[in-house]
């Protein structure tokens, strides 16, 4: 996660709840338990009874479900050579628009096994869990009839009969760590581009609860280090991750950089961006022959998943330019700097019909276009970045659709105006499975549903380009724009605009900066607080 800008809070919360128990047995597997979230065991949550109604975002993710456990188990059959690794219970993940528009997957860790719901973060290194929290969520606000609020897990290691801190003179330290010698472990603050957005604690070695991608599962424990995150602040109080961040970044701290040392799975990763919501994560999957691929630029000492574009195509206008992107699932959107930005907005802006809109309030995007009342669809140009080594990378995920105040709809060009890091967010990757391969250095992507393994047909109504009729304004949900050429308006509630979605270096002036200076001093007054404890 390079950036928690912009994440944000609000939107009607359509919350994907699995509740796995795992009960571990001496001599044993581990066993467990999945209930579907229209099961009695979670319905208390949700606002409807059996089924949610037909046609609706969750009635498509309920049945393409369906699908997934039918297909695996006619793929059980046959037995796979090499199964890949993914979280036990399943390979599902999910974007909460109510938690930033980020794919969120529930994961198992410890002994007896607690689960969480993670943010999935490609921008990241460090897996942490908020820990004996003094300040974390402990809750989070659910939509279900009896607006009880669902309960959030919260990990202790002394709860844990497998957890045990890493020591400060471990090789698992090092120099970037520092010691905190009265818990006799390992400190670490991660402090994120988000606004005032950090993560300190302690780091342990504890057990997490993996499993083989086929049906039947088999359980794979593996030894991981995570951090205890013991202080929280910013968005990982109320805005994203507010239950644990899953950091999939390059550094040997990461989950899949342990995997593959342990010979657990391949070093490489795969992630499925479906444009309905709904994806997958893999580990050890290096893709398809078919896949198109460039390579990750291994630069400086802090790799991250950066690659090289070298021409943008918007529509027929063709631009030679050559600049860096990183690939980050823990941004919600994609953010540019000049010149590509500009390349990008002036000429998307010269070529669709619709008026420009500026809406009452603040958001972070520039470029916005009023529809009319009787509008069922638009067209905007097709966007496509030509990679290093010559391979396109087409943007499915164009624009987002937002509510106007006194009715209507706008759509606004999904890309923000950065002024110091280009980064590829999640949206920009949607209808795409991205393929993290460390041990080739390359990313690789190919179309996909991300429901038949390859790619074929669905439940889900997947658009392929193909103009489709809007919903009302008010069934508008920005999360799930469809389609890749022709777009209906088919998103919802607008995301709050609050000032911390801005890039901090997007908001000169004497009073940001006093801001920025005191938010940092208590930054360290919190770790400082963490190590001496």
């Amino acid at each position: 996660m390079m950036y928690f800008k912009d994440s944000v809070v609000g939107g009607v919360v359509l919350l994907i709840v699995f509740a796995c128990w795992i009960n571990a047995r001496s001599g044993e597997a581990f066993g467990f338990d999945i209930h579907h979230r229209y099961s009695d065991t979670v319905k208390d949550f949700l606002t409807v009874d059996g089924l949610p109604e037909k046609g609706s975002l969750d009635y498509y993710a309920a049945m393409a479900h369906r699908d997934h456990l039918s297909k695996s188990r006619r793929l059980a059959t046959t037995p796979a050579a090499s199964p890949f690794l993914t979280f036990l219970g399943g390979n599902d993940t999910y974007r909460l628009s109510s938690l930033g528009f980020l794919h969120y997957s529930i994961v198992t860790v410890g002994t007896p096994p607690l689960t969480f719901l993670v943010a999935l973060d490609t921008g990241s290194d460090l897996f942490w869990l908020p820990c004996e929290c003094t300040s974390c969520a402990r809750s989070l606000n659910s939509s279900s009839a009896s607006g009880r609020p669902l309960s959030l897990n919260i990990y202790s290691p002394n709860n844990s009969s497998t957890s045990l801190p890493v020591p400060c003179n471990s090789t698992k330290c090092g120099q970037r760590r520092a010691c905190a010698p009265r818990r006799n472990a390992c400190a670490y603050q991660e402090v994120y581009l988000s606004s005032n957005t950090s993560s300190t604690g302690i780091l342990v070695d504890d057990v997490l609860h993996l499993g083989t991608d086929a049906n039947p599962q088999k359980p794979v424990n593996a030894s991981i280090t995570l951090g205890c995150g013991i202080v929280q602040t910013g968005d990982f109080l109320d805005g994203a991750a507010i239950n644990g961040l899953f950091g999939l970044g390059m550094d040997e701290v990461s989950v899949p950089s342990i995997l593959a040392n342990k010979g657990l799975a391949a070093n490489s990763f795969s992630m499925c961006f479906g444009a309905d919501g709904i994806g997958r994560i893999e580990f050890g999957d290096k893709g398809s022959s078919s896949q198109r691929v460039t390579p990750i630029n291994l630069e400086g000492r802090h790799p991250t998943y950066n690659v090289t574009v070298t021409q943008i195509a918007l529509e027929k206008n063709v631009t030679d330019l050559e600049f860096s992107v990183i690939f980050d699932s823990g941004t919600s959107f994609t953010y540019l700097t000049d010149p590509s930005y500009s390349v990008i907005a002036e000429g998307f802006n010269s070529q669709v019909t619709e008026p420009r809109y500026q809406p009452e309030t603040r958001i972070i995007f520039d470029y916005c276009y009023a529809l009319g009342a009787t509008q069922k669809s638009y067209s905007v140009p097709n966007l496509n970045f030509t990679m290093k080594g010559g391979h396109q990378f087409f943007v499915n995920n164009l624009t987002i659709v937002i509510p106007r105040r006194g009715g209507g709809a706008a759509y606004c060009l999904a890309i923000v105006k950065s002024e110091d890091i280009d980064i590829i967010g999640q949206n920009f990757m949607a209808g795409y499975r991205l393929v993290f391969d460390r041990e080739e250095n390359v990313l690789g992507w190919e179309d996909a549903d991300c429901y038949d393994a390859n790619n074929g047909s669905s439940n889900l109504p997947v658009s392929k380009g193909n103009p489709a009729a809007a919903p009302s304004p008010s069934m508008l949900n920005p999360e799930a724009t469809p389609g890749n050429r022709t777009r209906p308006p088919t998103s919802s509630r607008l995301p709050p605009p609050p000032l911390s979605t801005q890039p901090s270096n997007a908001q000169p002036g004497v009073n940001s900066m006093i801001h920025t200076i005191l938010m940092l001093l208590v930054s360290i007054l919190l770790h400082f607080t963490i190590l001496s404890s």
